[in-house]
């Protein structure tokens, strides 16, 4: 089995995106005739499954405030949280494509691992993760792309439990989604779980240890390695920029939903019914009891096409004169109201 890490120029990358695309270019790309392990830590991000509805999923504002990345994976599932005290555990098996669908046989290498860090507690729960006494401590899923399957899980050391909750905790109420929405599992740790040996690892101790185990060697040095090429990072950064960073596969690629949102401004109330396809706005209706003296169609066909982003909806109304339509009120209010 070869070891791919996400290395460049010998820095360890831990952008989330960065490794996906590297992960995706290789099982795409990449054919060495043996299985492909892939371990990687990343900073904090929302992975969303293939078919949800980013807006559905997740809390914009906390994501926005704490700077936390939002990444659209290829394969289906739910949002899932991950930051630096986990470690992703994919792979691209070859030898053997009975695994596909086989969630018990898939985990094994990664249960007996844990099993000989101390953590002999770790069972597999449900169709596809791991738990500790009932706490879920690892989400698997996998896929098949040119006849090989390609897939992975997490394995939650010490996760930051705040963020995982406020992340994954939509601040948008009266959504109407035709996307999927998660199940929000209880979760836990796994370091509380390991030998006395191995309480004080730090998450790239852990990962190296879990890999040597999966690997069966007892130094890092003595795993078989493929390093990218310059020409393999072209590709990556291109598929960077035309997916995993860009704004309409993580955002545009949600599923239509529509919601409401209404609020009391010193111009008087204003309701806002919104359709949205692809992230933009694709149909929107104003009501109130404002004094404005233009047609408000005018402002619903300006929304119209435009980006559920802050800046984006900042800009369409900035174009048009907010007091001529309603009175004593902002383009800044208005746009608090669309993503309250």
């Amino acid at each position: 089995m070869y070891l791919i890490e996400p290395i460049r120029n010998g820095e360890y990358i831990t952008d989330g995106a960065v490794a996906l695309a590297m992960q995706i270019h290789v099982s795409q790309n990449i054919f060495l005739n043996e299985d492909i392990l892939f371990p990687y830590i990343c900073d904090p991000k929302v992975e969303i499954g293939r078919f949800q509805n980013t807006a559905v999923e997740i809390n914009q504002d906390y994501l926005d405030e704490h700077g936390i990345q939002v990444v659209r994976r290829d394969t289906g599932g739910g949002a899932v949280y991950v930051d630096s005290g986990a470690v992703n555990m994919c792979c691209i098996l070859e030898k053997d494509d009975t695994i596909y669908g086989d969630f018990k046989r898939f985990y094994e290498p990664g249960i007996h691992a844990l099993h000989q860090l101390g953590a002999t507690e770790v069972v597999q729960s449900g169709r596809n993760d791991l738990a500790i006494h009932d706490k879920k401590v690892s989400g698997a899923a996998m896929t098949l792309i040119k006849g090989r399957i390609y897939g992975g899980y997490s394995l939650l050391l010490d996760v930051d439990y705040e963020p995982m909750v406020k992340v994954l905790k939509p601040n948008r109420k009266k959504i109407e989604s035709k996307g999927i929405k998660s199940v929000r599992s209880r979760v836990g740790n796994i370091r509380e779980y390991l030998a006395p040996e191995y309480q004080n690892v730090t998450i790239h101790e852990f990962k190296d240890l879990m890999v040597k185990e999966i690997l069966d060697i007892d130094d890092m040095n003595d795993a078989k390695r493929y390093e990218l090429t310059d020409a393999d990072w072209e590709a990556v950064d291109e598929m960077l920029a035309s997916k995993y960073k860009n704004w309409e596969w993580n955002f545009g690629g949600s599923p239509r939903y529509e919601y409401n949102r209404d609020a009391r401004l010193a111009a008087g109330t204003i309701d806002i019914s919104l359709s949205v396809e692809k992230g933009r706005i694709s149909a929107c209706r104003i009501y109130g009891d404002f004094f404005g003296q233009g047609d408000i169609k005018d402002v619903e066909e300006q929304l119209k096409g435009v980006r559920v982003v802050k800046e984006d909806l900042l800009k369409a109304l900035s174009e048009i004169d907010i007091t001529y339509y309603f009175g004593k009120a902002t383009a800044e209010e208005l746009v608090d109201v669309i993503l309250s």
